[in-house]
């Protein structure tokens, strides 16, 4: 059940991992308190913007490739305060 703490106060994620998948960066975006439907829809609209692929693995997105800056700017434009982790 998604949390119902006000959009702009939520912690929200965004990091690079490399772990277990071959040298190959991916961006992971964590704590969105989002349904399913909507959280396929923000990555959906992610993918589009940045011309890239995507998954939703456990409730947290992952999109293909070294985004956090723009996957940062996008999610501060929809109202949220993404916070970015790691280097």
């Amino acid at each position: 059940m998604p949390d119902k703490t006000p959009v702009g106060t939520q912690r929200i994620i965004v990091r690079l991992d490399r772990k277990k998948r071959a040298g190959k960066s991916v961006t992971l975006v964590e704590g969105l308190p989002l349904s399913a439907c909507e959280t396929e829809s923000i990555l959906k609209q992610i993918k589009a913007d940045r011309g890239t692929g995507g998954a939703v693995k456990d409730g947290i997105l992952e999109i293909q490739g070294n985004h956090c800056e723009a996957v940062i700017a996008f999610l501060e434009g929809k109202g949220y305060k993404p916070k970015r982790s790691g280097g």
